[in-house]
């Protein structure tokens, strides 16, 4: 056969495989359209049920992900491959994977746990392991928290789950744990006073509870006062260092001592 005709024989197969290919092109952009309207519409579902922003999000991404698979296997099937046999595969395909990450499989399984039992929930300060601060996400595998310093830190929801988990968003109010060293000779009960006195002044420092300002223990430089305000956990940063300029100031307008040893003294 001439060039021509060759030419005019592949012609057909071209344009076939020409148009297949702008038809999975179309499929694909129509299909990742319906999985975002039916995200969407998923969202304002459970928004309207005002359920917990944590498992909306959850259900979000196992929705996602479900369908992308199916818009996968859809394009194929276009193609002509027989989806039955990649459902076997794929799912052959899966235990094989599922025994490579069985740790990743353990932070999807923990991840559903923590959206079952909730122990903390978007916008939850917490202290897991040595991760500490405020839950911004919980994904599929992953918990992402912004730490104090405005850090992201990215943890295993496996880990988070088998590890000890302190909130501090669950009750309305958080103590705030400081001490205050006096040195010998000084009346702990006129430093007590003036303590409490001054804490009732600090912005965000609850009365009720009240402050807790009281003799903690004696060492070798004398008297230690635990000074304890409550606080709204968003305040509890500026209410501990107000708590420590207090100290500082009202030791000083007192003029007490600075500590010192028995033997310094002597």
């Amino acid at each position: 056969m001439d060039p021509q005709g060759w030419i005019a024989a592949a012609i057909p197969m071209i344009t076939a495989v020409g148009m297949k290919i702008i038809g999975a092109i179309v499929l694909y952009l129509v299909g990742r359209w319906l999985i975002g309207v039916a995200i969407g519409l998923l969202s304002r579902v459970l928004t309207a049920r005002n359920l917990d922003a944590t498992l909306q999000r959850y259900l979000a991404n196992i929705l996602g992900v479900a369908l992308q698979i199916i818009l996968v296997v859809a394009i194929l099937g276009y193609f002509g491959v027989e989806t039955t046999s990649f459902a076997a595969l794929l799912a052959g395909l899966g235990l094989a994977i599922g025994a490579a990450w069985s740790g990743m499989l353990g932070n999807f399984a923990a991840g559903a746990f923590l959206i079952i039992f909730r122990p903390y929930k978007v916008g939850d300060y917490i202290v897991a392991g040595a991760v500490e601060g405020t839950v911004t996400e919980i994904g599929l595998f992953n918990t992402i928290v912004t730490s104090p310093d405005n850090g992201v830190l990215i943890i295993g929801n496996g880990k988070i789950s088998g590890d000890l988990v302190k909130n501090y968003s669950t009750h309305p109010y958080r103590r705030v744990d400081r001490t205050a060293q006096l040195a010998f000779g000084v009346d702990p009960q006129d430093a007590i006073k003036r303590l409490k006195t001054g804490l009732t002044k600090i912005p965000n420092v609850l009365s009720d509870p009240a402050p807790v300002v009281e003799i903690l223990d004696f060492n070798n430089l004398g008297t230690v006062l635990a000074v304890r305000p409550f606080c709204h956990t968003d305040n509890y940063w500026q209410v501990y260092f107000d708590t420590n300029k207090l100290i500082s100031s009202a030791f000083t307008d007192a003029e007490y001592d600075a500590p010192y040893t028995i033997e310094e003294h002597r």
